[in-house]
């Protein structure tokens, strides 16, 4: 097999051409490869950012890009496959990173919700108003016999 690869651009090229003659999905460790036959020669499908030669961790992805793109026809050599050998990554830290994104979601309703109820009670020509001074004086008030419970030993 040569070292040359194709890429998906020149890939889809070649489908919508006609040139491609054939498709080969061959198992290997780490998953499943591609060679795709044009012309003459024989190619493995390359990623498009690395220009390595592509590797699908499943078949289903790899079937499905194929059939996307215009190959619904290839054979499968699967003798070189090993499903022990993938790689699995977990990612232990992702469940609680979407709980906290869910949490924030949530407390970003219940606030804008809050905050589209004050505004229409504010519109309301009914809102019964009450002066600042008023507000200051009657909290000044409970304050103060806070303070006298506490101070006087009675804080129930």
């Amino acid at each position: 097999m040569s070292t040359e690869t194709i890429d998906h651009n020149t890939l889809s090229r070649l489908v919508e051409a006609g040139a491609v003659r054939g498709a080969h999905v061959i198992g290997q460790a780490g998953g499943w490869g591609v060679l795709i036959q044009y012309g003459m020669l024989e190619r493995p499908l390359a990623a498009s950012c690395s220009k390595q030669v592509r590797t699908f961790k499943k078949l289903e992805t790899l079937v499905a890009y194929l059939k996307d793109i215009g190959i619904s026809r290839f054979d499968v050599d699967a003798t070189q496959y090993d499903p022990a050998s993938l790689k699995t990554y977990t990612r232990p830290d992702r469940a609680a990173a979407m709980r906290q994104a869910h949490e924030a979601a949530a407390y970003d309703k219940w606030f804008r919700d809050e905050v589209e109820q004050a505004l229409k009670e504010a519109d309301d020509p009914n809102t019964v108003w009450i002066p600042h001074e008023e507000v200051k004086a009657s909290w000044a008030k409970k304050r103060a016999e806070l303070m006298k419970r506490i101070n006087d030993g009675n804080t129930a």
